[in-house]
């Protein structure tokens, strides 16, 4: 059975999420700093988020692409409910192709440092909706 009921449900979640982190004190300025423009796309459901972080403040699009991402990264939206719950392993996932990128490495890696922070934010997350 999937996590996500809809496309809907997916972008209020996992959007959600993304706000989320944009907003903490130890992760938004690592992400705005990145100066990315990032696009998740999603199966099972299908959907589409475009966060950029090239201005002042962040902007999140849901289901358009305002522009053409620095950063594209492919999954199905369960496989992306697990990897912030920290079980899916990145390495593994992107050379089983679980989760497919797109984009230049120096600036796929601009986005590690944010990941394991996130973790301990993503369950807390889910528990408060």
């Amino acid at each position: 059975m999937t996590f996500f009921e809809n496309t809907d449900h997916l972008y209020k979640i996992l959007g959600g999420f993304f706000k989320l982190l944009s907003s903490d004190g130890q992760i938004g300025p690592k992400l705005l700093g990145s100066n990315l423009k990032l696009q998740f796309n999603y199966k099972n459901p299908d959907g589409f988020i475009f966060i950029d972080l090239s201005g002042d403040e962040p902007q999140f699009f849901f289901g358009e692409q305002p522009s053409k991402p620095d950063v594209e990264m492919t999954m199905k939206a369960d496989t992306a409910h697990k990897f912030w719950q920290g079980k899916v392993n990145l390495p593994v996932a992107l050379a089983r192709r679980e989760i497919t990128a797109k984009g230049p490495i120096p600036k796929i890696l601009k986005l590690l440092p944010i990941i394991k922070p996130a973790y301990k934010l993503y369950p807390n997350y889910l528990a408060q909706l």
